[in-house]
């Protein structure tokens, strides 16, 4: 239920219902969510509260969102296995638009960006990517 009372924004707590939903299997990866009036008419909510809870999920990498056509759970796409060794530097952040379109990243996913001397920095999106470590050495910490 939305409690118009609370502190937290309606929006949170309609993205958080349809999060919720999609954990627990409810609505399953590609199917359609409620329509932006059908989420209105159910929550008795805005259409800017409505779009700003699927811009959340959006965000949170749980859905997309086609033109014309609604909002639908996103499916896991399948991983790829990476491997890394040697003295290698990872980072995860989030990629500019431009990397975004390059890589067919879509939107709330971070990117892993794997830096190895004397190579090129590779950039990879973090939902379809398992890093694996495929060398001897290991980091100190690691061994205690």
């Amino acid at each position: 239920m939305i409690d118009f009372s609370s502190d937290r924004p309606v929006h949170w707590q309609l993205a958080d219902i349809i999060g919720a939903d999609i954990a627990a299997g409810r609505v399953k990866p590609g199917q359609v969510l409620l329509s932006e009036t059908r989420l209105m008419q159910q929550w008795e909510l805005g259409r800017v509260a409505v779009r700003q809870a699927l811009g959340v999920l959006r965000g949170e990498g749980l859905v997309d969102t086609v033109k014309c056509e609604g909002s639908y759970v996103r499916r896991q796409a399948p991983l790829d296995r990476v491997a890394v060794q040697g003295p290698v530097e990872v980072t995860v952040r989030m990629p500019s638009p431009e990397e975004r379109k390059d890589l067919n990243i879509p939107e709330g996913v971070p990117m892993f960006v794997i830096k190895e001397p004397r190579k090129r920095s590779r950039t990879l999106s973090a939902d379809r990517t398992v890093l694996v470590w495929a060398g001897e050495d290991r980091v100190a910490s690691e061994e205690h």
